[in-house]
């Protein structure tokens, strides 16, 4: 038996989940979320705790076993919290903005960059080089901030670029001083 898959996922108060045939629909104070259930995986639902449990023993069902299990709590603890990804602006010049549902972005190129947002994320920028994502879905949000993240990936000279808050960046020597043998 999965060790992940056998826990099983608790329900914050507020916190509603419905199985509607093969979908799992789960909504609480931060939004409302589906997963579309697999064969081989059933979900036992009561008013505290889901369970996640296999129909059998093949290879297939055990390898989800723990996945659907973490799908279901991520569910469960965004509709209930919701989650939030930083990323850092480095860079001379360098600077994001939110405009509605739309982040504009001055990353170094020859033109501006303008992000359209899903409606499920939301942004906040603070000093024009700190770039706050939440939303209560988080598969969609890891997406939303890596596209973000690949308009100009950090750069091991200088470290410009956008980067995760948590992220380091080796950071490499440049070139070594030219001419100072002189021989």
């Amino acid at each position: 038996m999965s060790r992940i898959g056998r826990l099983p996922v608790p329900l914050s108060k507020g916190v509603k989940a419905a199985l509607a045939g093969d979908k799992l629909k789960v909504e609480g104070p931060k939004g409302k979320l589906e997963l579309a259930l697999v064969p081989g995986i059933a979900l036992d639902i009561s008013d505290s705790a889901i369970v996640v449990k296999r129909g059998g023993d093949s290879t297939d069902e055990r390898a989800r076993h723990g996945l659907f299990r973490k799908l279901v709590a991520n569910m469960a603890e965004g509709v209930s919290k919701g989650f939030t990804r930083v990323l850092e602006i480095n860079g001379v010049g360098y600077r994001a903005e939110v405009k509605g549902s739309a982040i504009n972005m001055t990353l170094g190129y020859s033109h501006p960059i303008v992000y359209q947002l899903p409606p499920a994320v939301t942004a906040k920028v603070e000093k024009q080089v700190v770039l706050t994502l939440e939303s209560a879905d988080r598969q969609l949000l890891g997406l939303v901030a890596a596209q973000i993240r690949e308009l100009r990936p950090p750069e091991p000279y200088k470290g410009k670029g956008i980067k995760y808050a948590t992220e380091t960046i080796r950071r490499k020597a440049g070139k070594a001083a030219a001419g100072a043998t002189a021989g």
